[in-house]
């Protein structure tokens, strides 16, 4: 169960996804990244103008073939590079709580923090901790108005696919797979207790709990952004936390210097890095041991890179595999 603050470009496209209770992203790989973050069951906000809007729960995911002809939101084609982009992917919602909330306020600060240190919005959604969704919670009140069901005739789905083989691209229907793809396929697999109280044994963690923990989407920071951020569910009076780099390819010496100026960045309550990539070099390990990284192989078993796949299929074939395992 996770929640998630999500911009919204203009105030008609916010005006139509009130009206209809929907979210919708674009046909584009952030698009796809943002559709395959959410999941049903978590939670969601809109974001518009500095804004917060209302509380949703996720009650269900649908990608739309031919989305460019069925509203209710207007394509958008962008001057500069002259592409048009539209709709697809798609969120229908459950709303749960009617407000409109200034992003100044101390309960948003997580996601604030973030907003300030990119310079802005930059991004399609962003994810907000437990803390932010139990005050949010509270905020306005029950949400009693009807909702507008969008209604659309004869319409097709598809499932979006994602391959290694640039000849099978395809947008919307199949995307090239890319980084950050892998770190949410790696932050919703960390997001079961039995894979992350793997991941804490394995890291000399052993006596932390899983259940104690939340794992986390991007967190910037004035160093640069953490792929994955491991915290404490409800710290009290000290806050546990435990960084991830994620790599697509082979690990680098760079990718240690970035976790060690993040552990820095974060002081005595970082409690570990962790770096997770497809190969890594013999060098680079002696170089991991020393800067006390601790570092995992991802795998995907029976995927073969010459064909494309559905995000459920990559889900159940990912896996971590600690280095310290490999021969």
């Amino acid at each position: 169960m996770a929640y998630f603050l999500v911009s919204v470009s203009n105030k008609i496209n916010l005006d139509l996804c009130i009206k209809h209770a929907l979210a919708g992203f674009t046909n584009s790989i952030n698009g796809l990244w943002t559709f395959a973050e959410i999941q049903e069951g978590d939670f969601i906000s809109f974001l518009y103008g500095a804004r917060v809007f209302n509380l949703y729960k996720v009650e269900k995911k649908e990608a739309i073939k031919n989305a460019n002809q069925i509203g209710p939101w207007p394509s958008v084609t962008f001057r500069m590079s002259g592409k048009t982009y539209y709709f697809p992917f798609r969120l229908y919602l459950n709303p749960l709580r009617e407000f409109i909330e200034p992003m100044v306020r101390p309960e948003f600060a997580y996601v604030a923090e973030n907003l300030l240190l990119r310079g802005g919005y930059r991004k399609t959604h962003f994810q907000a901790d437990q803390t932010t969704l139990q005050s949010v919670s509270q905020m306005g009140s029950i949400c009693n108005k009807p909702v507008e069901n969008l209604k659309i005739n004869d319409y097709e789905t598809f499932v979006p696919m994602l391959t290694w083989n640039r000849s099978l691209v395809s947008p919307p229907e199949v995307f090239y797979f890319q980084e950050f793809i892998l770190q949410s396929l790696t932050r919703q697999w960390l997001s079961q207790n039995a894979n992350l109280q793997f991941l804490f044994d394995s890291s000399e963690l052993n006596t932390l709990q899983a259940s104690d923990f939340e794992v986390l989407g991007e967190k910037a920071l004035p160093e640069g952004h953490i792929d994955i951020l491991i915290k404490d569910r409800m710290p009290v009076g000290y806050n546990r936390n435990i960084i991830v780099e994620v790599k697509t390819g082979k690990a680098k010496t760079q990718d240690i210097v970035q976790l060690g100026n993040y552990a820095r960045e974060i002081g005595k309550e970082c409690i570990s890095k962790i770096l997770i990539a497809r190969v890594f070099p013999k060098k680079l390990q002696q170089g991991s041991v020393d800067k006390e990284i601790k570092c995992f192989i991802y795998t995907f078993d029976q995927i073969n890179k010459s064909q494309k796949y559905t995000l459920e299929e990559l889900k159940a074939n990912f896996n971590l595999i600690s280095k310290e395992v490999i021969k």
